[in-house]
């Protein structure tokens, strides 16, 4: 199940801030980072984008996400001729189920966005590189800590990556001038 990072306004300028000073020289005007909040929503949160030359490249909408993971729950729920709504164990699996479907498919909540924040400024750019996290993946393609060498060495393995993965890659490489073979 997801953990839910806050990062309302003081912190996300912060995170922000530093968010672009690890942006690589080539993309930093290009990219950027923004968290709408939605002050009427239930739980105030909206949803968090990566924008790239003014176009949404990805969009962390937290009610997409929601809406998409019940309907994922539920399909889940129907599969099973015995399903019990009183077995916690099981409603915790079915969660948790639905929320990797959504992982893999790039469907994310504001939520996901600031997890995959904290796990990024923890962590060792090499480690990142290494992760299965496509938000991870991509913050670390965006990042100046990662050259034109390992650029190149991620080309070969770039096509067992998410569509996503491999459009942030395409553009750190046409910024960095790197050829892509057609």
């Amino acid at each position: 199940m997801q953990e839910v990072f806050l990062l309302y306004s003081p912190k996300w300028s912060k995170a922000k801030k530093r968010l672009k000073s690890f942006t690589c020289e080539s993309l930093r005007s290009r990219v950027d980072f923004q968290v709408i909040n939605y002050r009427h929503a239930h739980d105030q949160l909206g949803r968090a984008v990566i924008t790239v030359d003014k176009i949404e490249k990805l969009n962390m909408c937290t009610i997409t996400a929601e809406r998409e993971e019940y309907y994922r729950e539920r399909s889940i729920q129907q599969q099973f001729d015995d399903f019990d709504s009183e077995d916690r164990v099981n409603i915790l699996d079915i969660q948790e189920q639905a929320y990797q479907q959504l992982k893999e498919e790039a469907i994310y909540g504001q939520y996901d966005f600031f997890s995959a924040l904290e796990i990024y400024f923890d962590m060792s750019i090499e480690e990142c590189l290494q992760s299965n996290d496509i938000l991870l993946k991509i913050l670390c393609l965006l990042d100046r800590r990662v050259g034109k060498r390992t650029l190149l060495r991620m080309k070969d393995t770039m096509t067992n990556e998410h569509i996503l993965v491999q459009d942030f890659f395409k553009i750190r490489c046409e910024a960095e001038n790197i050829r892509l073979a057609v």
